[in-house]
């Protein structure tokens, strides 16, 4: 269904958006492709992994065919970024429990600190490629 890897976001997450709006400026080889959690592909995606279709509880990562959530999706995705944000990767030696209980604690407040939109966002036309 895609090739290259996919990020699956909260399209409704203003933190998230946010978060896919850094990736796309630095992901210079245009490489890594997006879909909200909400859409039909969104949906589809998070089935063929195993996943229900109302998941809307992590960032999603899939690469080489494999899903990876919470801080481990947000380190892979570090290794496609320019600059030096390829170096937090390394932090993927921290225990996954450590990772994850930041990446929780920042998920679970992201709607009160961030905000939230009524509907997913609408790339524009120059972004619309990069969204499934």
């Amino acid at each position: 269904m895609t090739t290259g890897p996919v990020i699956l976001f909260d399209g409704i997450c203003n933190f998230c958006n946010g978060a896919v709006n850094f990736t796309i400026k630095r992901d210079k080889r245009k490489v890594i492709k997006f879909a909200a959690l909400q859409t039909e592909i969104g949906k589809t995606l998070l089935q063929q992994h195993g996943l229900p279709e109302n998941y809307t509880s992590s960032f999603i990562f899939i690469e080489n065919g494999k899903l990876y959530n919470r801080s481990t999706a947000a380190l892979r995705v570090c290794r496609y970024l320019s600059g030096l944000w390829p170096l937090c990767y390394g932090l993927i030696i921290v225990p996954a429990f450590i990772r994850n209980a930041v990446y929780d604690f920042i998920a679970k407040n992201r709607y009160k600190w961030f905000g939230q939109k009524d509907a997913c966002m609408i790339p524009t036309p120059e972004m619309r490629a990069r969204f499934l």
